[in-house]
Order: structure tokens, then C-alpha cells, then sequence
């Protein structure tokens, strides 16, 4: 509430107290001037206000009308003005574009870049994708470069080690879990080949392509993910829910979730340079 609307509303409590009341005509103007303070000319492009941080940009929006309730930015919106469409989540920041351009929904048969995504999947429960890309390097260097041989090896002193690095996700479950991941990972390499010839069995070996047209129609988990998950678990996994799943499916490929009308869907644009400044994530 505005400090005009409130001393209006004071004012109007006052003289009902008076037992003077208050004029209905005097409280309509009140309120069609509040209304007409609060509201942002149609012209005007809204903007974003992210977080303030280094890799952070302030993103411009369109504001379409004709997206459904819950859905005031599309994938209309374009990042930095290159004239690329992306989905409406990477316009977060820069860092978050590059991503989206360069890695997610690409399809993926790189074992050790496949179980670092796991990791990292895992790492984001009840976080933001934004958190773990900004601490994604540090993450690859806590963990000796997600090598799953000697991640399999860490002892107590290791995991304290790790509970102590202000510049990764310190929280002993999940990191708990990262060690217990690469151990379940040995064992299914051996029994089935790869982490990469496990998943990608799933789809039959080609990536679904889906044709959203809003975000909002994007599923955060399905049954082949609940399927997926649940075969990961009796291997010994953690962290690996139908949700945290279906995130691993969508950034390595398994699924195709690009918006119909984003540039990336089924080729890859040059994207824009990181600004001068920013931090651009390892590709």
C-alpha cells in the first residue's frame, strides 16, 4: 500500500469515528487515483528485478496479453536484444542464457559430463538452477573435477574438508549423497557399461522432442521419470527423485523441452557473447 492511499484511508476512518462519515463520491476519487498511481501505462515494458549479482543483467520483457494466467513473460522475450527467442528461464541472467544456449536439451552421451549433471541436479534440491550454475566451477573443483573414482574414495576428513568451503553447497546430506553416487555409478558402469547406455535405453535411444507452447505447459516430472527414477534408487543412488530426474533428462537431451518458438529447439544459433565483465560458464 502507497503512503497517499494510506493517509487516505486514515483520514476516511477518522471522520467515521466523528460520526461524520465520509462522502462516497470523495472515496471514489480516492480510489481512481490510487488505481491510476499504481497502474503502468501499456506502452511501458516491465521490467525484471533480479538478484544483485556480478553475472546479473536487469532483462527487459515483453508483457503478452495473450499468455495464459501466470505467465507475464514468454518466450517471446529476447536476451540482450540479439534477436534470439529463448525460453522465458534463461533470461534470468547471462550466465543463465549461455546455459540454455549451449548445454541444456542438447543431446548428451558423455559419461562423466552426464554424471556430473547428476550431481549437480542433486546439488539443486530446494535451490535455484541460478545458484548451482553461479557455483558450478567451485562445485567441479571441491570434487576433484566430479571424477567418480576418487569422489568414491573421500573419508570423514574429506567431507569436513568440504562442509568448511564457504563457496559450495554445504549441506552434508547432499554431499553425503555425491559420495554414495559415485560408488552406485562404479558399480552400474560395470554391470551395464555406462551411465550414458543405462539412461538413453529409456528413450530407446533418440531424444523425445515435445511442442510446448507456454512453460506452464512443461511437466516438472513424468512416468517414464518416476520409472527412471525408481531404477536408479534400487542401484543405490540418492538425490534422485522423479523431479531431480526429469531435470537430468532435460539437460543432457533425453527430452526435448525448448518452447516451440525458442531459437534453440533443434539448432544452435551463435549466441551472443557474455558482456564484457560477466562470467561465462565453462562449455
Amino acid at each position: 500500500m502507497n503512503q497517499k492511499t494510506s493517509r487516505a484511508n486514515k483520514s476516511g476512518s477518522k471522520s467515521k469515528a466523528s460520526g461524520g462519515g465520509s462522502d462516497p463520491k470523495k472515496r471514489r476519487t480516492v480510489k481512481s487515483a490510487a488505481a491510476a498511481e499504481n497502474k503502468e501505462p501499456q506502452s511501458r515494458r516491465p521490467k525484471i528485478e533480479v538478484p544483485l549479482n556480478d553475472e546479473m543483467d536487469l532483462i527487459q520483457a515483453e508483457d503478452e496479453s495473450s499468455a495464459p494466467a501466470g505467465e507475464k513473460y514468454s518466450s517471446r522475450n529476447i536476451w540482450n536484444n540479439d534477436g534470439l527467442i529463448r525460453c522465458p528461464w534463461a533470461l534470468i541472467s547471462s550466465r543463465m542464457a549461455a546455459y540454455h544456449d549451449l548445454e541444456w536439451g542438447i543431446p548428451s552421451r558423455d559419461d562423466r559430463h552426464i554424471f556430473k549433471m547428476l550431481i549437480l541436479e542433486g546439488m539443486q534440491a530446494g535451490l535455484s538452477w541460478a545458484v548451482i550454475l553461479r557455483k558450478s566451477e567451485f562445485l567441479e573443483e571441491a570434487f576433484d573435477g566430479f571424477d567418480p573414482e576418487k569422489i568414491a574414495g573421500y573419508k570423514s576428513d574429506k567431507v569436513e574438508k568440504l562442509m568448511s568451503n564457504p563457496d559450495i553447497i554445504r549441506n552434508k546430506l547432499k554431499i553425503n549423497a555425491v559420495i554414495s553416487n559415485a560408488a552406485a555409478y562404479l558399480k552400474l558402469r560395470r554391470e551395464e557399461g555406462s551411465l550414458s547406455d543405462f539412461l538413453w535405453k529409456f528413450v530407446d535411444d533418440k531424444p523425445i522432442i515435445n511442442n510446448w507452447k507456454v512453460m506452464s505447459e512443461v511437466p516438472s516430472k513424468t512416468t517414464l521419470s518416476d520409472k527412471i527414477s525408481q531404477e536408479l534408487k534400487k542401484r543405490g543412488f540418492k538425490f534422485v527423485g522423479s523431479t531431480i530426474v526429469y531435470s537430468l533428462m532435460q539437460s543432457i537431451g533425453l527430452v526435448n523441452d525448448h518452447l516451440k518458438e525458442c531459437s534453440f529447439r533443434f539448432k544452435k544459433p551463435n549466441p551472443l557473447p557474455v558482456l564484457e565483465g560477466k562470467t561465462a560458464p565453462a562449455k
